[in-house]
């Protein structure tokens, strides 16, 4: 049986990644085979759920292979043994990347292992501001230049690629301008389970704990809500936070939402995401837009007509990075093609992130993420019940569906149950004239729109 789990263990390896592998079935040991299952034993309990929540029948696929017959896998915790013989020793901690963001000419510190570089283009002269994000820009502007004095910790929430990543890096390079020594960690939420998950692994906590609470100047987490549901990950999470708010270190977490509406999130960590400053980064508004495809037409060297941009500006209206993305791919064409930018061309060219559009927002869709935010089943808004608890939302799906499928009302009718088009209508209107005094209905609107597919 132990060939058997070493011939699985090599089929494994050659279907991840040399860091997957180490991470996750490096540290698995065969103990014994009874019939058809096999019982490895893993150091912690954390670890044993996350390599069965996401490798459990890979493991269980190579082990069959390698065996000729099914074979079952089971896992339990048990005391550490020796690494088997046939694998490769485990690297030193020196070898583990070390998530820093470092600058200038100054030689790294020892707990230094690697660099994370940072996008020379994401700094605070790059960032178009406009309505929709000047509150966040000022916010990071200000701890960039004071960091640990106020705003801490500042949490930016919006949806994807609106910039809340650039603003993260412009604080790191503005910090970094200033005091190049500044011990800067700038990772993912992401990135940070993964080091845990390693470090359990390994059974090199005080390491970890060292590198984050205690090297620790600046703290810049991208993509916070993923530690939703992650118990062992947000412990240590919470436990960092503390380290480094107690010592007056900056913290600044983005999020695709508020810390509200982060599920299976602590109520502990909740309300230490809420102590400092939140702020939002909205979609752009058309001015901006057009803004942002001319500094980056200046800063590429690409020749934007003015009506090409208008264009791209109404063609992509809830995404920066796709925004951006379609001028590089449009250029690029053009290029290649040796064709002007025109808009006839730019329709011929783009046409495709019209139709992904189309097809991945419908009224469907609109639909279920309505009724999920409202917590009310789809057949209801589909329904003919007037009650409000059920026309509000229903209001509100409609307006949804008129403003980003560009649906006409007869055909949102109908896919609301076959309502008449003037019932639409007056949905749409009336939810158009709420908006610019409820704050609470703008409030659920950009939660839906923050769930819509980029």
């Amino acid at each position: 049986m132990k060939s058997i789990w070493l011939e699985a263990l090599a089929a494994i390896r050659a279907r991840v990644t040399e860091e997957n592998f180490a991470t996750y079935f490096a540290p698995l040991r065969l103990v014994s085979a009874q019939g058809d299952v096999l019982k490895l034993v893993v150091s912690d309990p954390f670890f044993r759920d996350w390599v069965q929540l996401h490798y459990q029948d890979l493991i269980e696929q190579a082990a069959s292979t390698a065996a000729g017959r099914p074979m079952r896998v089971v896992m339990d915790i048990g005391a550490t043994v020796e690494p088997q013989p046939a694998l490769p020793p485990e690297p030193e901690v020196a070898d583990e990347p070390m998530i820093r963001v470092s600058a200038g000419t100054d030689a790294p510190r020892p707990d230094e292992s690697a660099t994370f570089p940072l996008n020379p283009h994401y700094t605070f002269d790059t960032y178009v501001v406009g309505p929709n994000n000047e509150m966040a820009r000022a916010a990071c502007a200000s701890v960039a230049r004071q960091p640990g004095r106020a705003f801490n910790p500042l949490f930016i929430y919006g949806g994807t690629g609106l910039g809340k990543t650039h603003l993260l890096q412009a604080v790191a390079h503005h910090i970094l301008a200033q005091e190049p020594r500044t011990r800067v960690v700038y990772l993912s939420a992401e990135e940070f389970t993964n080091q845990v998950i390693k470090s359990i692994s390994r059974q090199r906590m005080d390491t970890f704990r060292q590198r984050f609470r205690n090297n620790c100047d600046v703290l810049l987490v991208d993509d916070v809500h993923v530690l939703s549901g992650k118990e062992r990950t947000q412990e240590e999470f919470f436990h960092t936070f503390n380290a480094l708010h107690a010592g007056q270190k900056q913290i600044i977490l983005t999020s695709d939402r508020t810390p509200q509406e982060i599920q299976h999130l602590e109520e502990r960590l909740r309300s230490r995401f809420q102590w400092g400053l939140i702020t939002d980064v909205k979609a752009p508004q058309f001015e901006t837009r057009v803004a942002i495809l001319q500094r980056k037409a200046e800063r590429d060297g690409i020749h934007l007509p003015d009506e090409v941009a208008f264009y791209l500006a109404r063609l992509v209206h809830a995404n920066v990075r796709e925004l951006e993305g379609a001028l590089t791919r449009l250029a690029a064409y053009a290029s290649f093609h040796h064709r002007a930018l025109t808009v006839a061309y730019a329709k011929d060219a783009l046409k495709d992130v019209l139709d992904h559009r189309t097809r991945a927002l419908t009224i469907d869709a609109i639909l279920k993420m309505v009724a999920e935010h409202y917590d009310i089943k789809v057949a209801d808004l589909r329904g003919d019940r007037r009650h409000r608890a059920v026309a509000h939302p229903r209001s509100v799906a409609m307006y949804l569906c008129r403003k980003h499928i560009q649906a006409s009302y007869p055909q949102i009718g109908k896919g609301f149950g076959g309502k008449d088009h003037s019932t639409v209508l007056a949905a749409c209107r009336k939810i158009d004239e709420a908006l610019r005094e409820d704050a609470a209905l703008r409030g659920d609107i950009e939660s839906i729109e923050r769930r819509f597919p980029a």
